[in-house]
């Protein structure tokens, strides 16, 4: 199986009406994969919080539409990184949304764990609460948004309702790209899964991007890893591998559930 991963330039010299056709564009490139992968917030950047109320929009709105128009011209299966929506209760969501090679949306996903500790997106957004997973073809995919790679509880909920490849978009930073790396290849790792994780390239909102989108295989190998520029990251990876591992290192047979907290 082919996956591309467009780590999209994001910066404010750019409208994102502009960079919706731009983003387009790259995916209709990529009509040779099997799944295409966006970043989080490509639209506004993740980090230019006072433009989510006025850039947000519904399930349905202008991201998308050009963006299942996308899909379909491609013939992919295309997570299209996430949009900030606004519910019709007037709530704000960080949301991915995945379209199948129909055109047609396949799944949605509202990220679970907002990034800012009692400021910025924590406190600009709602939480999501439900984990999300969609079967292609080929592999199960497992949802996940940037900030949630640092907490394994969801990857295993997800693991456990079958994921095989985990996909992450984010707008992950620079100063922070050492733990993108490391938390990639540990989620591989303990999940036995393959992760693809696809992040922007720029600056936006004065916070330079960490870039270097990764492919990790099962065993926590780096298959490709991008650049710190806008690129597209292609690789080819064996979802066969997956139930391979798992049953030649039966990790996951062992695991100990329903423990105790420590008595003081």
């Amino acid at each position: 199986m082919r996956a591309s991963l467009i780590q999209i330039r994001v910066d404010e010299s750019e409208s994102v009406a502009g960079r919706r056709l731009r983003a387009a564009d790259l995916v209709r490139g990529e009509a040779d994969a099997g799944l295409v992968v966006l970043p989080e917030l490509w639209t506004t950047g993740a980090f230019a919080y006072d433009t989510f109320a006025t850039e947000a929009e519904p399930l349905d709105g202008p991201t998308h539409e050009v963006m299942a128009r996308a899909a379909k011209d491609a013939g992919v299966w295309l997570h299209a990184g996430s949009i900030p929506e606004r519910d019709p209760d007037g709530t704000l969501y960080n949301t991915a949304l995945v379209f199948a090679p129909s055109g047609e949306l396949a799944a949605s996903y509202r990220k679970i764990h907002r990034f800012g500790f009692d400021q910025g997106e924590a406190v600009l957004m709602g939480a999501g609460s439900e984990p999300v997973t969609l079967a292609l073809p080929e592999t199960t995919v497992g949802l996940a948004t940037c900030y949630d790679l640092r907490f394994p509880e969801l990857f295993r909920t997800l693991t456990d309702a079958g994921a095989e490849t985990l996909v992450v978009s984010a707008g992950w930073p620079e100063r922070r790209r050492a733990h993108w790396t490391l938390l990639a290849q540990a989620r591989a790792v303990e999940n036995q899964a393959y992760v693809l994780a696809c992040g922007t390239a720029g600056t936006h909102a004065g916070v330079p991007q960490a870039g270097h989108s990764i492919v990790v295989d099962p065993w926590g190998e780096v298959l490709a890893e991008a650049g710190p520029d806008e690129e597209v990251l292609r690789v080819e990876f064996d979802p066969a591998k997956v139930p391979a591992t798992r049953e030649q290192f039966p990790a996951l047979k062992d695991r100990v559930l329903g423990l105790e907290a420590p008595r003081r």
